[in-house]
């Protein structure tokens, strides 16, 4: 895991209710006509987005005003705090305003800068992933496990979509598209439970905010995978959001070696 501290159980138990709380706001608004605006960088944002973030915010100084928060619509609070929430009330929001069950709430808990819990919430399919250093990770409380897969040409890769990859990152990962068995799209952070599940080679994904990816490496590590940079580096408040999540370490050695040898192309390499 990327950190021997394993939070205390109450700890645990606020990460449940916090997923209960956005879930209960979401499930009210899901394919229901919401008002759909356009923040400052583009993306849409809906007042499910806010509720559930506030509702989970609401619970966090409830239980401790010394926790740090950042959140995806509410910004940060304390970042510096030993104990920090990291909270994505709607990652999927394209899915969620277009009826497409693919998105989720993503809960993270930072101890020192590193992500210790991790939740991955689906709850329109009543699906919860369970990640806790030290732990393994679970999907309705039952442990999972990824695959192996000891080949790029074995793969199942997903991505979100292809425009989150811009300049010099598109080129790499059409580089290693070309190299999976099956690439698909379209699947936000359920993605990352598809893989921590075993059923799911490779996530590539670009363009991330700390909220986007922080809240799964809980949950792919605790189900004996790796969530990294492109680099391998771990990820962190400062990661350049880019992230390579792999079930097995020779696929994503291989998988980071395409996308390292075409990044070290200069500018208009063929």
């Amino acid at each position: 895991m990327s950190s021997s501290v394993s939070p205390p159980q109450a700890y645990i138990d606020l990460a449940l209710r916090l997923a209960d709380a956005a879930g209960a706001v979401i499930r009210r608004y899901f394919r229901m006509p919401v008002t759909v605006e356009d923040k400052a960088d583009a993306s849409p944002v809906t007042i499910a987005d806010r509720e559930a973030e506030a509702a989970m915010r609401r619970l966090i100084v409830a239980a401790d005003p010394a926790f740090g928060i950042l959140g995806e619509e509410y910004g940060p609070e304390r970042v510096d705090a030993e104990w920090v929430w990291v909270l994505d009330p709607v990652d999927g929001t394209k899915a969620f305003i277009t009826g497409k069950p693919s998105f989720g709430t993503l809960i993270a808990l930072l101890y020192r800068g590193k992500p210790v819990l991790g939740i991955i919430d689906q709850p329109i399919l009543a699906e919860r992933w369970l990640g806790v250093a030290g732990r393994s990770s679970t999907l309705n409380g039952k442990p999972i496990r990824v695959r192996s897969c000891p080949d790029l040409g074995l793969a199942a890769l997903y991505a979100t979509a292809p425009e989150m990859f811009v300049g010099p990152d598109a080129a790499a990962f059409e580089a290693l598209r070309r190299q999976v068995k099956l690439p698909r799209y379209g699947c936000d952070c359920y993605a990352y439970g598809l893989l921590a599940a075993g059923f799911v080679d490779l996530v590539v994904e670009a363009s991330l905010q700390p909220y986007d990816y922080l809240p799964l490496v809980a949950v792919i590590e605790g189900a004996g995978g790796l969530l990294t940079d492109w680099q391998g580096r771990p990820l962190g408040l400062d990661s350049d959001g880019r992230a390579l999540a792999a079930g097995d370490q020779r696929a994503h050695a291989a998988a980071m070696a395409v996308l390292a040898a075409v990044l070290a192309q200069p500018p208009g390499a063929p």
